[in-house]
C-alpha cells in the first residue's frame, strides 16, 4: 500500500468526519506536503495558531508521533465554521487516536496564554484572520519568547497561472471588504511573503527558509469566489472610490476554471 495513502487514510479516520470525505481528503493532502516542508522530527512540542477545524493539527501530531505534543488555539468560538463547526471537528479529533497528543484552546488568545517552551510555532493559512500588522507583530514577538522556530504557511499572492488570478481577485475584495464592512469572513487582512518576513525580522525571528507548495487543486479558491460574489451588494454602501475598484476586481472573477493560489512557506529561528 502507498505510504502517503495509508497514513492520510489514517488522519481521515482520526477526524471521523461524517458524509463524504472527498474535500477532507483534498485538504489533509495539502496539509501533509506542508508539514512535509517544515522539517519536524518526532517528541516535538508544537504550537499551533489558529487550527480551527484541526486540518494541520491532525497532521501536525501525526509528525510528532505518540511522545510528542501540539497545543492548537484558536480565538474562534466552538459554533465558528461550516459546514462542520470548530466544536464538531475539535471534538471527533479529541476522541481519535491522535487525541492525547492534542490540547485543543477554543476562545483562546495566545497573549493571554501563560509562556510556555515550544520547539516550533506554526501558523498554517492563518494569518489573514488578523485584523493588523500590530496585531500580527504582538504574535509573533510572544512567540519569538515561546518558540525556537516559527513556521508560516499562507496563500502566495504572486500567483503564476491565469486560472489562480480568480482567487487573488477574490482575496483583494475580501480584504476591501473588511476594511469597510465589520463581518467574521477568513479573510481579514492580506499579508504577502515579504510582509510577513518584515514582520518575523522585526519580532527578532532570523528568516532560514522560503517554499512554494503547489495547492492550485484545492477547493479553497472557489469557495473565495463564491462568498466574494455573495458579499457584492455590501459595496453599496462603500465610497465611490472603492466601489469603482471593487467593480473591477470583480471583473477578474469570471473565468472557465478556477485554481487556488499556491502556499508560500516561511520558515524562521
Amino acid at each position: 500500500m502507498d505510504l502517503k495513502k495509508h497514513r492520510l487514510d489514517h488522519l481521515l479516520e482520526s477526524m471521523k468526519i461524517i458524509g463524504d470525505d472527498t474535500i477532507q481528503r483534498t485538504q489533509l493532502k495539502h496539509r501533509m506536503s506542508l508539514v512535509e516542508t517544515l522539517g519536524l522530527e518526532p517528541g516535538m512540542r508544537i504550537l499551533e495558531i489558529g487550527c480551527g477545524q484541526g486540518d494541520t493539527t491532525v497532521v501536525l501530531a501525526d509528525a510528532a508521533g505518540e511522545d510528542g505534543y501540539v497545543l492548537a488555539v484558536d480565538i474562534a468560538d466552538p459554533d465558528y465554521g461550516a459546514p462542520i463547526t470548530l466544536g464538531e471537528a475539535t471534538t471527533a479529533i479529541a476522541a481519535s487516536q491522535l487525541g492525547s497528543q492534542i490540547d485543543f484552546r477554543l476562545q483562546t488568545d495566545l497573549l493571554d496564554l501563560p509562556e510556555d517552551s515550544f520547539d516550533v510555532a506554526v501558523l498554517s493559512h492563518s494569518s489573514w484572520y488578523f485584523r493588523d500588522s500590530g496585531q500580527l507583530l504582538a504574535y509573533f514577538r510572544k512567540m519569538r519568547r515561546m518558540a525556537k522556530r516559527i513556521c508560516i504557511a499562507e496563500w502566495n499572492l504572486n500567483f503564476t497561472r491565469m486560472e489562480q488570478r480568480p482567487h487573488f481577485a477574490a482575496t483583494a475584495i475580501l480584504a476591501l471588504y473588511s476594511e469597510f464592512i465589520d463581518n467574521e469572513g477568513n479573510i481579514q487582512h492580506v499579508f504577502d511573503s515579504l510582509q510577513l518576513q518584515t514582520l518575523l525580522k522585526e519580532a527578532g525571528w532570523t528568516v532560514q527558509e522560503l517554499a512554494v507548495v503547489e495547492a492550485g487543486y484545492l477547493q479553497d479558491g472557489a469557495w473565495e469566489v463564491d462568498y466574494a460574489l455573495s458579499i457584492r451588494e455590501g459595496f453599496s454602501s462603500t465610497p465611490q472610490r472603492i466601489q469603482s475598484l471593487a467593480s473591477s476586481l470583480y471583473a477578474l472573477l469570471e473565468a472557465d476554471e478556477i485554481d487556488s493560489l499556491d502556499s508560500i512557506v516561511i520558515v524562521a529561528e
